[in-house]
Formats: C-alpha cells, sequence, structure tokens
C-alpha cells in the first residue's frame, strides 16, 4: 500500500487541493446565504423555500462530498512515508485546524436543519462573524503547511 501511495503521490496531493478548495468555497459561501436568508427572506414564503433548496445543495451536493474527499486524500497523505514529520510543530497545528474546520462544518449543517425546522436563533451579524472562522482557519493550514514552523 505504501508503494501506491508513493507512487501516486502527486495524484493524490492535487486531489486533495481540488477537494480542500471545493470545501472551502462550500464553508465561505453558505454562511453568507444564511445572512441574506435570515435578513432578508420572510418565514414560509416562496424565497424561504428557495433558499432552503439551494443551502441544502449547497451542503449536500458540494460542502459534505469535498470535505469527505479532502480527508479521505488527506489522510492519504499522511500516510505516505517520508511526508509527515511527526516532531514537528506544523501537522500538529494543521489536524487541530482541520478537525475545529470540520465541527465548524457541522456547526453550519445544524444551522441549515434550524432554517428547515423554523428555529433559526443566529442573526445576520452572527452569521457574518461566523463566516470569519474558515478563513482564520485556513490561514493557520497553510501557514503550517508551507512554512512548517
Amino acid at each position: 500500500m505504501t508503494d501506491f501511495l508513493a507512487t501516486y503521490y502527486p495524484w493524490i496531493k492535487a486531489l486533495h487541493v481540488i477537494s480542500v478548495i471545493a470545501w472551502m468555497a462550500g464553508l465561505f459561501y453558505l454562511p453568507r446565504l444564511f445572512v441574506y436568508h435570515v435578513e432578508q427572506v420572510e418565514k414560509g414564503s416562496p424565497t424561504d423555500a428557495m433558499f432552503q433548496v439551494m443551502e441544502r445543495r449547497l451542503l449536500k451536493g458540494i460542502i459534505n462530498p469535498a470535505s469527505v474527499a479532502s480527508w479521505g486524500f488527506g489522510l492519504a497523505l499522511v500516510f505516505t512515508p517520508g511526508i509527515v514529520d511527526w516532531n514537528a510543530v506544523w501537522p500538529w497545528t494543521k489536524a487541530a485546524s482541520v478537525v475545529a474546520m470540520t465541527v465548524f462544518h457541522v456547526w453550519l449543517a445544524r444551522r441549515r436543519k434550524d432554517f428547515v425546522a423554523d428555529s433559526n436563533t443566529v442573526t445576520g451579524r452572527q452569521y457574518r462573524l461566523m463566516n470569519e472562522v474558515p478563513t482564520l482557519l485556513m490561514v493557520v493550514i497553510v501557514a503550517s503547511v508551507i512554512v512548517k514552523f
């Protein structure tokens, strides 16, 4: 198996980067949709139903599959011999940030269910603030991998 991982390392890395880009795009966009949904849409209106469809499709069609692919390809990279020095700090900061990104993803999925149940209590301002979370985590992840501190 390790021969396979080493042989296909460039492809696995490319697919990991592609998956992460898709995952991040969704994590940037969904909270923004929530801002507009909570601030501009009347509950029970046709626009409310349209936003719920958009949010569900974004989560189920892009964010969830991209997250699974990111994790899968990322773990393949981790298990490729000679790629990760576990004595360094960077793999641990990256791992912690990826776990935090996944927790944020789950939080967004729960907020989508709140809209479906007509029980959202988060304000547009709060969603705007939460929209910064993936950016901050992305900075830590990219710095960890590129700078390898």
